[in-house]
C-alpha cells in the first residue's frame, strides 16, 4: 500500500476512534419518585407531580412529572456529566436518535416488594421496570444494531434508589400493617436486602455494569413522618432505626454481589449521610429549616400532598424540603455533589468522579 494512502486509512481510523471515544455514555434510571421524572405522568395513578407548584423553579416552570419545585438526581447527574437529561420510558418523545440518551424507568410508589404503594394502583414496579429495559434494548437494537445495543448498555451508567417506600408505605403505612405482622423489623430489613439482591443480579444480567445503588434517607425526619410522628419535632425513633438497619445491609450486600462478580459493578450511595448532613445542621448549608417543607399544610407542612391551594414558601433555596418527603432542588443538588466527588463516608467503594476517570481508559 502507497504510504499516501496508509497515512489516509491511519487518518480515518484514528478520527474514527476519537468520535466512539467522545460519544457521551447512555444513562438509565430505575426506582421511586425520588428519581421518577415524569412516567407516572401516563398512568392512572393517584401518586402524580402534574399540577402547580410542582416545576415551580423548573425551566419551563411548569409541572413535569418530577417531585421536585425543579430539577431531580438524574437531572443534575446529567448536567454534572454533560449528558443530555433522560426522557421517561413512556414519553412519546424518545423515539429515535433519543434513545441513545438512555432512558427513565422509575415510578413514584413503588419499592423491592410488589406489595408495596398498592393503594397507588397502576404504578410501573421494578420487575416490570427491568422488562421495558428489555424492551428499550430491542427498540435500540432495531436503530443500532444488537451490537451496537450491547455496547450502549454495557457502557452505560444507571442509577437506582428503591427501599424508602418499602417502610413508609407498607411496613409503617397503618399500625399492624400485613408486613409488621408477618416480620419483626430486623426480619423485614433482611427479606428487603435479599430481594433487592435479585433485582440487581437482574440487572447485571441485562447488561447493566456500573450502578450506582442509593441507600434509605433518614426517613423519619421527613415533614410527613414529623407531622405524623412527632411530638416535638424530632426524627421518629422507629423510622430512624429502620434506615439504621437496612443501609450498612445494603452496603454489605452490595460487597459481597461485587465479589460474587469479580467486578466492582454496584457502588453504594449512602443517602442517609448526605441528607443528615444538612438535616442536622440546616444553617451550615444554606437553609432555613430541615423540617418544615416549602409546600404543603397542616404541622411542618406535612399534611396530604403539594397542591396549588398549600402554603408555599416565596424562596425555595431556604427549605431542605420541597413537600413532605421530597428533597428541594438545592438539597438534591447537595447530593449530587457528594455522589460525584464524595469520600468513602458516602460512596463505596469509590464515587462517581472516579468511576467516570476508570471509565474512559477502557
Amino acid at each position: 500500500m502507497p504510504t499516501s494512502l496508509l497515512l489516509c486509512f491511519c487518518l480515518i481510523i484514528s478520527l474514527v476512534a476519537s468520535v466512539s471515544a467522545q460519544q457521551p455514555r447512555a444513562f438509565f434510571v430505575f426506582g421511586d419518585s425520588l428519581v421518577d421524572s415524569g412516567n407516572n405522568d401516563f398512568l392512572a395513578t393517584t401518586a402524580r407531580a402534574d399540577a402547580y407548584p410542582y416545576g415551580i423553579d423548573y425551566p419551563t416552570h411548569r409541572p413535569t412529572g418530577r417531585f421536585s419545585n425543579g430539577l431531580n438526581i438524574p437531572d443534575l447527574i446529567s448536567l454534572e456529566l454533560g449528558l443530555e437529561p433522560t426522557l421517561p420510558y413512556l414519553s412519546p418523545l424518545l423515539v429515535g436518535e433519543k434513545l441513545l440518551i438512555g432512558a427513565n424507568f422509575a415510578s413514584a410508589g413503588i419499592g423491592i416488594l410488589n406489595d408495596t404503594g398498592f393503594q397507588f394502583l397502576h404504578i410501573i414496579r421494578i420487575y416490570k421496570q427491568l422488562e421495558l429495559f428489555q424492551v428499550y434494548q430491542k427498540r435500540v437494537s432495531a436503530h443500532i444494531g444488537s451490537e451496537g445495543a450491547r455496547s450502549l448498555v454495557n457502557r452505560g451508567l444507571v442509577l437506582i434508589t428503591l427501599g424508602g417506600n418499602d417502610f413508609v408505605n407498607n411496613y409503617y403505612l397503618v399500625p399492624y400493617s400485613a408486613r409488621s405482622r408477618q416480620f419483626s423489623l430486623p426480619d423485614y430489613v433482611r427479606y428487603l436486602i435479599s430481594e433487592y439482591r435479585k433485582v440487581l443480579r437482574k440487572l447485571y444480567d441485562l447488561g447493566a455494569r456500573r450502578v450506582l445503588v442509593t441507600g434509605t434517607g433518614p426517613m423519619g425526619c421527613a415533614p410527613a413522618e414529623l407531622a405524623m410522628r412527632s411530638r416535638n419535632g424530632d426524627c421518629d425513633v422507629e423510622l430512624e432505626r429502620a434506615a439504621s438497619l437496612y443501609n450498612p445491609q445494603l452496603v454489605d450486600m452490595i460487597g459481597s454481589l461485587n465479589q460474587e462478580i469479580g467486578s466492582d459493578i454496584f457502588i453504594a450511595a449512602d443517602a442517609y449521610r448526605m441528607h443528615m448532613d444538612y438535616i442536622s445542621n440546616p444553617q451550615a448549608y444554606g437553609f432555613a429549616t430541615s423540617k418544615i417543607a416549602c409546600c404543603g399544610q397542616g404541622p411542618y407542612n406535612g399534611v396530604g400532598l403539594c397542591t396549588p391551594v398549600s402554603n408555599l414558601c416565596p424562596n425555595r433555596d431556604l427549605n431542605a424540603f420541597w413537600d413532605a418527603f421530597h428533597p428541594s432542588e438545592k438539597a438534591n443538588r447537595i447530593i449530587v455533589q457528594q455522589i460525584l466527588r464524595g469520600s468513602n463516608q458516602y460512596m463505596y467503594p469509590m464515587n462517581l468522579t472516579t468511576i467516570m476517570a476508570l471509565d474512559s481508559r477502557t
